[in-house]
């Protein structure tokens, strides 16, 4: 039986940020004003919405970027993150692929999110602010924000998608224990959320309403500013400490990936991990390397959606961003994967698919469980429903390897545990959990909606 868990110490935690910018042969558009559509080039996002620091990380053209100790030091309470040969669930498969994953559960909040969240949190302390507003799906993201304002001395407020409130009653209960304070978006707190609920009061909110929400409490409280899990450039650089322990420990167990995995809502776990490999692609050192996204059928911007100039947002008060889009006002099906039910994608990853060099994959949510349901009864670890997608891809990566009788290395980040979604689980159990119908009329609709951008 090979060895199962390949551990880092201390010192090998990385001191440097890759910036896949430096190496994409087609940088991604700059971003426009969300109201007069114009290039934002001085500087390129407004100073109300992120402290100046991560304006400039977002826009750097440097491969690599040093980590502040300070964020180190946090870091060290979980990282480096320990690599697994899934041998067990190989043998279940009988398949002849090599599968490893990269273990996220293991930070305090349960996922990869707290490696931005620290760093984040450092630069607006730098800033002298008060605190942080944000919006979260599944509530990974807020604890991760909750947790790191808590060890910063900042405060937080949260918007949380009011499906995932209601559906995810102990990630607020996380939330609020790290001296969060959370609310179920759209709420009555905002002038973005009371018009949406004036259309449609039961509606179950999206990340994109979150988003507006956590903007406008952002921009008109002194000494706030805005947060974010996923989709902009510095975020997926923060992720990247995943990659770089990844491939050390690859290292050590002397393979090196042919396939790479990851869930993907706004891109940040995966290109955490995927981005340090990429760059052995975009050099030619691995031409073939394969990098795969997976979505959820029931938000499928990259597999569904359009390359279009979008807003990030519902009200329409964040940048406009050339990405894969089903549509700024498009509320998905309430699936459990609320992590992934954003509209848009990361504008390097939307370059990066356009081009070729990766590539995606759309998923419907009972399929995913019995995936995940087939990796916890062999692995042990029961996996959130995000990341659940990203199982289902190396589930069917390795039974094509065995169809194939090819022996392929695939790699995949295990971004967060399913602890607090097991009402998830348990709905799959009694059969409960449905797969929603994508609405391609309503999608259609919202793309209709996209800004007009002169040519």
């Amino acid at each position: 039986m090979p060895q199962y868990k390949y551990v880092l110490e201390e010192k090998d935690l990385p001191t440097q940020w890759y910036n896949v910018l430096a190496d994409m042969k087609t940088p991604p558009p700059h971003y426009l004003h969300p109201g007069t559509l114009e290039e934002m080039l001085d500087p390129p996002i407004p100073p109300p919405v992120f402290p100046m620091a991560l304006i400039e990380q977002e826009f750097s053209q440097e491969r690599w970027i040093e980590i502040p100790d300070e964020v180190q030091d946090v870091l060290k309470m979980w990282r480096p993150s320990p690599l697994y040969r899934a041998a067990r669930w190989e043998k279940a498969l009988d398949t002849p692929a090599k599968i490893y994953y990269k273990w996220e559960g293991v930070s305090p909040p349960g996922s990869h999110k707290p490696n931005t969240a620290v760093a984040q949190c450092y630069y607006a302390k730098e800033e002298g602010l008060e605190g942080f507003a944000t919006e979260t799906g599944a509530g990974q993201w807020g604890s991760a924000l909750c947790f790191a304002t808590r060890l910063f001395d900042l405060k937080c407020k949260v918007f949380m998608v009011t499906i995932s409130y209601h559906q995810k009653p102990y990630r607020r209960i996380a939330m609020e224990t790290w001296g969060g304070n959370v609310v179920p978006s759209p709420s009555s707190e905002t002038k973005a959320g009371r018009d949406i609920l004036a259309v449609d009061p039961e509606t179950t909110g999206s990340l994109g309403i979150a988003i507006s929400e956590a903007l406008e409490y952002a921009v008109t409280h002194d000494g706030w500013k805005y947060s974010i899990g996923s989709v902009v450039n510095f975020v997926l650089m923060h992720q990247t400490v995943i990659g770089m322990e990844a491939r050390k420990q690859m290292e050590m167990a002397g393979d090196y990936p042919d396939i790479i995995i990851g869930c993907a809502g706004g891109g940040s776990n995966a290109s955490g991990l995927i981005y340090p490999f990429l760059k052995d692609k975009l050099d030619g050192t691995k031409p073939d390397l394969r990098a795969m996204y997976v979505e959820s059928t029931a938000c499928p911007s990259m597999t569904k959606g359009i390359y279009a100039y979008d807003w990030g947002d519902t009200a329409k008060t964040g940048p406009v961003v050339m990405m894969h889009t089903v549509g700024h006002d498009f509320i998905p099906a309430p699936v459990h994967a609320g992590g992934l039910r954003y509209h848009g994608m990361a504008s390097t990853i939307c370059r990066l698919l356009e081009d070729g060099i990766v590539e995606a994959r759309a998923y419907h949510q009972v399929e995913v469980f019995d995936a995940a349901m087939s990796f916890a009864q062999a692995e042990g670890f029961i996996v959130a429903p995000e990341t659940a997608h990203a199982v289902k891809a190396v589930y069917d990566e390795a039974l094509a390897c065995k169809e194939s009788g090819e022996s392929k290395v695939i790699l995949w980040n295990n971004s967060g545990h399913g602890v607090f979604d097991l009402g998830a689980y348990d709905a799959y159990h009694r059969k409960e959990l449905t797969d929603y119908k994508l609405d391609t009329a309503a999608i259609e609709k919202a793309l209709a909606e996209l800004p007009k951008v002169p040519a």
